[in-house]
């Protein structure tokens, strides 16, 4: 049967490997050094023994050069007379830490999916708000429908109740357009006088003259301007005094 090698992670963030034991502690040791990451330029912090006694001073940061053979050179400078094991684990660190950084920036440039959470609450609210508006649409649609078939069918304003009046002023005004303009009949008045013949004539076998003659009529009509619709009829009256 194998035995498996188990070990316990080290929650603190200066650690150098990540596991908790006497070596790699960063509390346990006065001298050590680790690699950091900030705002994606990489650090080495260095913790001396004559830094103890300050905690404010305790840990010295070095920043590194972005070339990679350059970086290396400055961890092998200030780590020249530091235990073997310790440089072989800060430049492992470094490494690591600068490819995540590259894999970063190739996620930066490419494009990504962005995913944004859906408040259901929020959605159910304005699908019911949608449906409301699809009801009253359609309702309106039908209340203008209803009164174009009463206008249509003749049927007395009266009867109308609880509309509303933007819907029935449309409906009456694409009912006026529809409807064809009919044009007014001329009519002319004339007046004259009835003539009375005598009733005997067969008795006497003479004809009366009319006592009354027929009164003479002029009508004249003016020409209708453009713009009115309506003409206008003068009538003139001329009498014989004989």
């Amino acid at each position: 049967m194998v035995k498996t090698k188990t070990s316990t992670f080290c929650r603190n963030e200066d650690n150098v490997t990540g596991l908790c034991n006497r070596h790699s502690c960063p509390l346990a040791n006065s001298q050590y050094a680790t690699i950091k990451e900030r705002d994606g330029i990489i650090y080495l912090f260095v913790k001396a023994p004559e830094r103890v006694p300050y905690p404010s001073k305790q840990w010295e940061r070095i920043k590194l050069k972005k070339n990679e053979d350059q970086a290396i050179e400055q961890i092998n400078e200030h780590l020249r007379y530091w235990d073997r094991w310790m440089r072989a684990r800060v430049k492992l660190r470094y490494l690591r830490t600068r490819d995540y950084l590259k894999h970063m920036r190739r996620l930066a440039l490419s494009r990504q999916k962005k995913i944004e959470t859906i408040n259901k609450k929020s959605e159910r609210r304005e699908l019911r708000r949608e449906e409301k508006a699809l009801r009253v649409a359609k309702l309106s649609r039908t209340v203008e429908n209803e009164l174009l078939e009463r206008l249509r069918a003749a049927t007395s304003s009266k009867e109308i109740y609880n509309i509303d009046q933007a819907a029935f002023e449309e409906a009456l005004e694409n009912e006026e357009l529809e409807e064809p303009e009919e044009e007014e009949e001329e009519v002319v008045y004339t007046s004259a006088s009835e003539v009375e013949e005598d009733e005997d004539l067969e008795d006497f076998g003479v004809i009366q003259e009319m006592e009354d003659q027929p009164e003479m009529v002029t009508v004249r009509t003016n020409p209708p301007p453009s713009s009115s619709k309506r003409q206008k009829v003068t009538i003139v009256y001329e009498k014989d005094d004989g």
